[in-house]
């Protein structure tokens, strides 16, 4: 059975409840995957998600079909997870006047992407938000500092301590080679 992404898109701008059912289903994957990047934990990522899938379901009349409709979804679910880190700012932020731009070197030859991710999640809000936005998203550090409501500055420190931090995780410790002689 051919699924018909058009007819379902035209149900769930009728509101029609199996229409946005079967929307759901089908970019289910696509959207956590998305607001499980920006969150810490998955109940709040399903939060998110699900506050993006009720956006999705009252934009549809924005989006443009000539577009993929999936970069559209991830999209407002990434634009979903940054008002949601906005909402629930839990920490502060440390503005540099001037930040160094430092070389860093990634030892992630034998780094699998789930080890990868576990890093990313375990670096707090701030920096895990500006490193995904930056690195996995695109977005130039003018852009994410409109979106979070940040200095550019603060956006850059966040960048360079995410990296450091990451390359911290990734680099053999002192203690690893005690033993060796």
């Amino acid at each position: 059975m051919e699924i018909d992404l058009q007819q379902i898109l035209e149900g769930c701008k009728k509101n029609d409840r199996r229409s946005q059912k079967e929307l759901y289903k089908l970019f289910y994957s696509a959207a956590m995957g998305v607001c499980l990047r920006f969150t810490q934990n998955r109940d709040d990522a399903v939060m998110v998600m699900n506050d993006g899938f009720y956006k999705v379901f009252t934009k549809l009349d924005s989006y443009d079909p000539k577009y993929p409709f999936v970069a559209w979804l991830k999209r407002i679910m990434t634009n979903t997870a940054i008002d949601f880190y906005r909402s629930s700012l839990r920490f502060q932020t440390v503005e540099l006047s001037s930040v160094e731009q430092e070389e860093v070197h990634w030892n992630l030859e034998n780094l699998q992407y789930e080890d990868l991710m576990k890093m990313i999640e375990s670096l707090s809000p701030a920096y895990r938000t500006v490193f995904l936005l930056h690195v996995v998203e695109g977005y130039s550090h003018e852009e994410i500092a409109e979106m979070l409501q940040i200095s550019v500055g603060t956006s850059k420190s966040n960048l360079s301590k995410a990296r450091s931090k990451l390359v911290e995780k990734t680099s053999p410790k002192l203690d690893d080679y005690e033993g060796i002689r």
